[in-house]
């Protein structure tokens, strides 16, 4: 079989992979989407990754990332963003409407589903009002800024009946599908370590400004949602908001978590038994950046030992990029920025997120490696999106279910705590997902400012 027909076979049979038979029962959407009908969509938070989801984009070697926008069954009513400039900018790009109040969009009766493309701290609270407002969800990654948050999504999603697509888009990748088919097939045996990387130039050194005033068109009150109060700061604003605990946990919360998924995933594991992380802010102290440079988390499961391990000043060190992304070709595994590597009793598997498809390794043959399988990859985004469309309409789990990315979310929550307490060691519930540490409890639930509130009963 041709590649060409191999992948298109793979994609038809792939977009619900991971559903199961769970069916939602109960009404199908804002309105009751039929089938060959039109999906009515709002965009909530036009930034440079919401722009991305609703107009699609460009790589540099002419192939083409799908947007929202650009599906057939697929119309845009609203685009949303507390920063007027940027949002009208979006709904005249996608011949829609601005609207700076998201509480307008989600009182839109003919709202039928919302892409959340805000800020870190503002996924939870934005994805479960839309939900309760019976708008089916794809929300970006990270699922939430707290564990308990997370906890109430999932339980958000299940009480209202709504779809909410996890933005984890490796899950509907046909190249880790093969992969996955792999492992589960005993190809590579047993496996007992896991090691997900998350090494980059990802780090910024810089100083907090203060007493600036508020730029015209922005509600500096609302982008801070349901973070503490504070002075309005550019640097804040341009994304160094990463870097700060009220609103991120580093990079390994708003990135990492994608080739912590594909790694749960594939390997076929949950909640951990224990986790702990050390490491610290080292290559620049003086900056104002509070969350770690240098990490390294490891997982308890019954029969393997996941480990994480972060560093975010190593430029040297290659993300997967489009010519790795979309053509036959391999990134170079030791210097792959996001490899993950799955030692089994038979081989070892490299496995790329985002299209750097994936190889297994045998002993060398004369010190050379010996691949005893791959399969190459390609950006998965189209397939997922594409996947929450139909889930829409079919009512089935979505391949990024909220609650599994809850779960993969929920890692990297156990290793911020364990760091941020010093290296304790958690001991954690294993049917609910809760850390049993009591001290654990201070960063497992945040802080909410008022009015925005995620409440104890969704």
């Amino acid at each position: 079989m041709k590649r060409r027909n191999f992948l298109r076979n793979t994609l038809k049979t792939s977009l619900g992979f991971g559903a199961g038979l769970t069916i939602l029962s109960g009404d199908a959407s804002a309105q009751g989407t039929a089938a060959n009908s039109k999906i009515n969509i709002a965009l909530v938070g036009c930034g440079g990754r919401g722009s991305q989801l609703l107009h699609g984009f460009d790589y540099p070697n002419n192939s083409r990332i799908t947007g929202f926008q650009e599906f057939d069954d697929v119309n845009v009513l609203y685009c949303c963003d507390v920063q007027k400039g940027r949002g009208e900018a979006a709904a005249k790009k996608s011949n829609s409407k601005y609207e700076p109040e998201m509480r307008k969009v989600l009182d839109n009766k003919s709202v039928d589903a919302v892409i959340c493309a805000l800020p870190d701290h503002w996924h939870a609270l934005g994805a479960i009002l839309a939900m309760q407002a019976g708008k089916d969800v794809y929300t970006e990654k990270p699922a939430s800024q707290s564990g308990w948050e997370g906890q109430k999504m999932v339980e958000t999603a299940r009480k209202y009946k709504r779809i909410c697509q996890h933005g984890t888009q490796n899950r509907s990748a046909p190249y880790n599908i093969q992969a996955k088919k792999y492992i589960q097939d005993g190809k590579l045996g047993n496996i007992h370590l896991c090691k997900v990387f998350n090494q980059k130039q990802e780090m910024n050194s810089f100083k907090i400004k203060t007493g600036e005033a508020v730029p015209e068109g922005l509600n500096w009150s609302a982008w801070l949602g349901p973070a503490a109060e504070r002075p309005y700061s550019s640097t804040v604003l341009n994304r160094n908001w990463h870097e700060l605990w009220d609103f991120s946990s580093g990079d390994l919360l708003n990135d990492g978590v994608h080739q912590i998924d594909l790694a749960r995933w594939l390997v076929g594991k949950e909640i951990p038994k224990s986790a702990y992380a050390v490491g610290g802010r080292f290559s620049d102290p003086k900056s104002d950046a509070q969350t770690p440079d240098t990490l390294t988390a490891s997982y308890e499961y019954d029969d393997m030992t996941f480990v994480v391990e972060e560093s975010l000043y190593t430029g040297y060190i290659l993300k997967i990029d489009a010519a790795v992304r979309q053509t036959d070709t391999f990134p170079y595994w030791l210097q792959c920025a996001t490899r993950i590597e799955i030692y089994g009793t038979k081989g070892v598997m490299m496995v790329g997120r985002h299209g750097g498809g994936w190889q297994v390794f045998g002993r060398p043959k004369d010190r050379q490696p010996v691949a005893a399988a791959q399969g190459f990859g390609r950006f998965p985004e189209p397939e997922h999106k594409r996947n929450f469309l139909d889930c829409i309409k079919t009512r089935e789990l979505p391949n990024g279910d909220i609650e599994k990315g809850h779960r993969s979310t929920a890692l990297v929550h156990y290793s911020t705590i364990s760091y941020r307490l010093g290296g304790v060691k958690l001991d954690i519930d294993t049917a609910t997902g809760v850390p049993k540490n009591q001290e654990a409890m201070r960063y497992w639930k945040r802080d909410y400012r008022a009015p925005y509130i995620v409440p104890e009963e969704v």
